[in-house]
Protein backbone atom coordinates (compact mmCIF):
# COMPACT_ATOMS: atom_id res chain seq x y z
CA UNK A 1 0.00 0.00 0.00
CA UNK A 2 1.21 3.41 -0.44
CA UNK A 3 -0.10 7.24 -0.53
CA UNK A 4 -2.49 7.97 2.23
CA UNK A 5 -3.17 4.35 3.31
CA UNK A 6 0.73 4.57 4.34
CA UNK A 7 0.38 7.47 6.69
CA UNK A 8 -2.39 6.23 8.76
CA UNK A 9 -0.85 4.79 12.41
CA UNK A 10 -4.69 5.15 13.42
CA UNK A 11 -8.48 5.98 11.84
CA UNK A 12 -7.94 8.88 9.46
CA UNK A 13 -10.96 9.95 7.39
CA UNK A 14 -10.33 8.75 4.08
CA UNK A 15 -9.73 11.39 1.42
CA UNK A 16 -12.69 13.17 -0.20
CA UNK A 17 -11.64 12.37 -3.72
CA UNK A 18 -10.76 9.18 -2.86
CA UNK A 19 -13.84 8.87 -1.23
CA UNK A 20 -16.05 10.24 -4.18
CA UNK A 21 -14.26 8.40 -6.65
CA UNK A 22 -15.60 5.38 -4.95
CA UNK A 23 -18.93 6.15 -4.49
CA UNK A 24 -18.81 7.12 -8.37
CA UNK A 25 -17.66 3.70 -8.94
CA UNK A 26 -20.03 1.87 -6.54
CA UNK A 27 -23.65 3.59 -7.09
CA UNK A 28 -25.36 1.36 -4.69
CA UNK A 29 -23.10 3.10 -2.17
CA UNK A 30 -24.16 6.68 -3.31
CA UNK A 31 -27.42 6.05 -3.00
CA UNK A 32 -27.87 5.39 0.60
CA UNK A 33 -29.11 8.51 2.78
CA UNK A 34 -26.60 10.97 3.66
CA UNK A 35 -26.43 10.64 7.47
CA UNK A 36 -25.70 6.87 6.40
CA UNK A 37 -23.05 7.72 3.94
CA UNK A 38 -21.09 9.98 6.59
CA UNK A 39 -21.37 6.27 8.93
CA UNK A 40 -20.07 4.18 6.07
CA UNK A 41 -17.19 6.34 5.71
CA UNK A 42 -16.25 6.21 9.68
CA UNK A 43 -16.71 2.45 9.37
CA UNK A 44 -14.48 2.31 6.67
CA UNK A 45 -11.51 4.41 7.59
CA UNK A 46 -12.09 2.19 11.10
CA UNK A 47 -11.96 -1.47 9.08
CA UNK A 48 -8.30 0.29 6.96
CA UNK A 49 -7.28 0.72 10.18
CA UNK A 50 -7.86 -2.70 11.84
CA UNK A 51 -7.05 -4.73 9.12
CA UNK A 52 -4.22 -6.08 7.12
CA UNK A 53 -4.53 -6.02 3.41
CA UNK A 54 -2.18 -8.33 1.16
CA UNK A 55 -1.75 -8.68 -2.26
CA UNK A 56 -1.78 -11.99 -3.78
CA UNK A 57 1.05 -12.87 -6.60
CA UNK A 58 2.50 -9.64 -6.96
CA UNK A 59 -1.05 -7.96 -6.96
CA UNK A 60 -0.45 -4.36 -5.73
CA UNK A 61 -2.98 -3.19 -2.85
CA UNK A 62 -3.60 0.63 -4.03
CA UNK A 63 -5.54 2.98 -1.82
CA UNK A 64 -8.32 2.85 -4.38
CA UNK A 65 -8.12 -1.26 -3.76
CA UNK A 66 -8.13 -1.08 -0.26
CA UNK A 67 -11.00 1.45 0.36
CA UNK A 68 -13.20 -0.15 -2.27
CA UNK A 69 -12.87 -3.53 -0.62
CA UNK A 70 -13.63 -1.68 2.98
CA UNK A 71 -16.39 0.79 1.80
CA UNK A 72 -18.57 -2.52 0.68
CA UNK A 73 -17.13 -4.62 3.72
CA UNK A 74 -18.33 -2.28 6.51
CA UNK A 75 -22.06 -1.50 4.44
CA UNK A 76 -23.84 -5.15 6.19
CA UNK A 77 -22.38 -3.66 10.08
CA UNK A 78 -23.56 -0.21 8.86
CA UNK A 79 -26.14 -0.39 12.05
CA UNK A 80 -24.20 -3.47 13.69
CA UNK A 81 -20.64 -2.02 14.51
CA UNK A 82 -17.36 -3.51 13.31
CA UNK A 83 -17.65 -6.23 16.65
CA UNK A 84 -18.73 -8.44 14.37
CA UNK A 85 -15.32 -8.14 12.34
CA UNK A 86 -12.94 -9.05 15.80
CA UNK A 87 -12.45 -12.54 14.69
CA UNK A 88 -9.74 -12.03 11.71
CA UNK A 89 -7.06 -9.14 10.47
CA UNK A 90 -6.28 -10.26 7.55
CA UNK A 91 -7.86 -9.70 3.61
CA UNK A 92 -6.15 -11.43 1.06
CA UNK A 93 -6.67 -9.76 -2.74
CA UNK A 94 -5.96 -11.57 -6.05
CA UNK A 95 -5.82 -10.25 -9.16
CA UNK A 96 -8.20 -12.59 -11.09
CA UNK A 97 -10.54 -15.46 -9.44
CA UNK A 98 -8.42 -18.19 -7.97
CA UNK A 99 -8.17 -22.20 -8.06
CA UNK A 100 -8.79 -23.63 -5.18
CA UNK A 101 -7.57 -27.28 -3.63
CA UNK A 102 -11.13 -29.00 -2.04
CA UNK A 103 -10.99 -32.77 -0.50
CA UNK A 104 -14.14 -34.65 -0.43
CA UNK A 105 -14.09 -37.92 1.31
CA UNK A 106 -17.06 -40.27 0.01
CA UNK A 107 -19.33 -42.67 1.66
CA UNK A 108 -16.21 -45.87 1.41
CA UNK A 109 -13.62 -43.31 3.14
CA UNK A 110 -11.72 -42.41 0.03
CA UNK A 111 -10.79 -38.95 0.13
CA UNK A 112 -11.01 -37.62 -3.20
CA UNK A 113 -9.02 -33.87 -4.55
CA UNK A 114 -10.42 -31.57 -7.00
CA UNK A 115 -10.28 -27.66 -7.85
CA UNK A 116 -12.51 -24.75 -7.52
CA UNK A 117 -12.89 -21.87 -9.11
CA UNK A 118 -13.81 -19.19 -6.62
CA UNK A 119 -14.05 -15.43 -6.89
CA UNK A 120 -13.59 -15.19 -2.98
CA UNK A 121 -13.37 -17.24 0.44
CA UNK A 122 -14.33 -16.24 4.04
CA UNK A 123 -12.43 -18.64 6.58
CA UNK A 124 -14.06 -19.32 10.20
CA UNK A 125 -11.34 -17.21 12.16
CA UNK A 126 -9.35 -16.62 9.65
CA UNK A 127 -8.64 -13.78 6.53
CA UNK A 128 -10.75 -13.14 3.91
CA UNK A 129 -9.67 -13.66 -0.04
CA UNK A 130 -10.94 -11.63 -2.99
CA UNK A 131 -10.61 -11.15 -6.54
CA UNK A 132 -10.15 -7.90 -7.52
CA UNK A 133 -11.64 -8.31 -10.85
CA UNK A 134 -15.39 -9.13 -9.32
CA UNK A 135 -14.83 -6.32 -6.26
CA UNK A 136 -13.72 -3.93 -9.38
CA UNK A 137 -16.81 -5.08 -11.47
CA UNK A 138 -19.49 -4.65 -8.97
CA UNK A 139 -20.83 -1.57 -9.63
CA UNK A 140 -22.20 -3.06 -12.90
CA UNK A 141 -22.72 -5.96 -11.50
CA UNK A 142 -25.22 -4.74 -9.03
CA UNK A 143 -27.62 -5.02 -11.37
CA UNK A 144 -27.91 -9.40 -10.98
CA UNK A 145 -27.47 -8.23 -7.48
CA UNK A 146 -23.88 -9.72 -6.96
CA UNK A 147 -21.26 -8.35 -4.64
CA UNK A 148 -18.56 -10.80 -3.64
CA UNK A 149 -17.39 -8.20 -0.87
CA UNK A 150 -20.94 -8.52 0.23
CA UNK A 151 -21.19 -12.05 0.06
CA UNK A 152 -18.12 -13.11 2.20
CA UNK A 153 -18.81 -10.64 4.87
CA UNK A 154 -22.00 -11.67 5.17
CA UNK A 155 -20.19 -15.23 5.66
CA UNK A 156 -18.25 -13.55 8.67
CA UNK A 157 -21.34 -12.69 9.96
CA UNK A 158 -22.83 -16.37 10.00
CA UNK A 159 -19.52 -17.53 11.15
CA UNK A 160 -19.80 -15.80 14.55
CA UNK A 161 -21.66 -18.34 16.26
CA UNK A 162 -19.28 -21.06 15.38
CA UNK A 163 -20.67 -22.57 11.66
CA UNK A 164 -22.72 -21.11 8.60
CA UNK A 165 -26.05 -22.30 8.79
CA UNK A 166 -27.86 -19.29 7.17
CA UNK A 167 -28.50 -17.63 10.36
CA UNK A 168 -26.29 -15.28 12.51
CA UNK A 169 -26.14 -15.24 15.97
CA UNK A 170 -29.49 -14.09 16.75
CA UNK A 171 -30.79 -13.00 20.78
CA UNK A 172 -32.68 -16.10 22.05
CA UNK A 173 -34.06 -19.55 20.64
CA UNK A 174 -37.60 -17.65 19.50
CA UNK A 175 -35.60 -15.42 17.46
CA UNK A 176 -33.49 -18.00 16.24
CA UNK A 177 -36.59 -20.23 14.72
CA UNK A 178 -38.58 -17.35 13.67
CA UNK A 179 -35.44 -16.42 11.46
CA UNK A 180 -35.01 -20.48 10.15
CA UNK A 181 -38.75 -20.29 9.39
CA UNK A 182 -38.69 -17.31 7.22
CA UNK A 183 -35.36 -18.29 5.13
CA UNK A 184 -36.02 -21.85 5.08
CA UNK A 185 -39.05 -21.11 3.39
CA UNK A 186 -38.02 -19.02 0.69
CA UNK A 187 -34.61 -20.88 -0.02
CA UNK A 188 -36.94 -24.23 -0.48
CA UNK A 189 -39.02 -22.11 -2.84
CA UNK A 190 -36.22 -20.90 -5.05
CA UNK A 191 -33.95 -23.97 -4.88
CA UNK A 192 -36.97 -25.05 -6.74
CA UNK A 193 -36.80 -22.84 -9.16
CA UNK A 194 -33.83 -23.40 -9.96
CA UNK A 195 -34.43 -26.80 -10.17
CA UNK A 196 -37.06 -26.28 -12.39
CA UNK A 197 -35.01 -23.62 -14.46
CA UNK A 198 -32.17 -26.14 -15.06
CA UNK A 199 -33.43 -29.17 -15.43
CA UNK A 200 -36.96 -28.33 -17.48
CA UNK A 201 -35.99 -25.58 -19.46
CA UNK A 202 -38.03 -22.72 -17.02
CA UNK A 203 -37.95 -19.66 -16.46
CA UNK A 204 -34.59 -18.07 -14.57
CA UNK A 205 -34.70 -16.78 -11.43
CA UNK A 206 -33.13 -13.26 -11.17
CA UNK A 207 -31.07 -13.94 -8.31
CA UNK A 208 -27.59 -16.00 -8.47
CA UNK A 209 -28.32 -20.13 -8.97
CA UNK A 210 -25.26 -20.46 -6.62
CA UNK A 211 -27.84 -19.74 -3.30
CA UNK A 212 -29.45 -22.86 -4.00
CA UNK A 213 -27.00 -24.86 -3.20
CA UNK A 214 -27.26 -24.68 0.33
CA UNK A 215 -28.80 -22.49 2.91
CA UNK A 216 -25.32 -21.40 4.43
CA UNK A 217 -24.77 -19.79 0.43
CA UNK A 218 -28.46 -18.80 0.27
CA UNK A 219 -28.32 -15.88 2.58
CA UNK A 220 -25.35 -14.03 1.78
CA UNK A 221 -25.80 -14.51 -2.22
CA UNK A 222 -29.29 -13.40 -0.68
CA UNK A 223 -27.44 -10.38 1.00
CA UNK A 224 -25.64 -9.45 -2.18
CA UNK A 225 -28.57 -8.16 -4.02
CA UNK A 226 -30.66 -7.11 -0.91
CA UNK A 227 -27.61 -4.11 -0.52
CA UNK A 228 -26.57 -3.52 -3.88
CA UNK A 229 -29.97 -3.90 -5.91
CA UNK A 230 -32.97 -3.49 -3.28
CA UNK A 231 -35.95 -2.65 -5.11
CA UNK A 232 -35.40 -6.04 -7.22
CA UNK A 233 -34.48 -8.29 -4.24
CA UNK A 234 -37.81 -7.03 -1.97
CA UNK A 235 -40.47 -7.65 -5.48
CA UNK A 236 -38.60 -11.18 -6.05
CA UNK A 237 -38.75 -11.83 -1.78
CA UNK A 238 -40.68 -9.67 0.15
CA UNK A 239 -40.22 -11.88 3.51
CA UNK A 240 -36.60 -12.11 3.17
CA UNK A 241 -36.25 -8.38 2.65
CA UNK A 242 -38.10 -7.56 6.00
CA UNK A 243 -36.36 -10.16 7.96
CA UNK A 244 -32.76 -8.61 6.88
CA UNK A 245 -34.31 -5.29 7.87
CA UNK A 246 -35.00 -6.33 10.62
CA UNK A 247 -31.46 -7.72 11.73
CA UNK A 248 -29.43 -5.36 9.11
CA UNK A 249 -31.36 -2.24 10.09
CA UNK A 250 -32.91 -0.28 6.72
CA UNK A 251 -30.21 1.81 4.93
CA UNK A 252 -32.32 3.53 2.50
Amino acid sequence: MFGWLRRRPKAREIPDTLWRATLSDYPFLDELKPAHQVRLRELASQFLAQKEFHGAHGFKITDRVAVAIAAQAVLPVLNLGLGWYDDFVTVVVHADEVLARRTVQDDDGVVHEYGEVIAGEAMERGPVTLSWKDVADAGASARLGYNVVIHEFVHKIDQRDGAADGCPPLPSRTAREAWMAVIQAEFEAFREKVIIAERFGGEEPWLDPYGATALDEFFPVACEAYFVNRPVFEKEFPPLARLFDSFFGELR
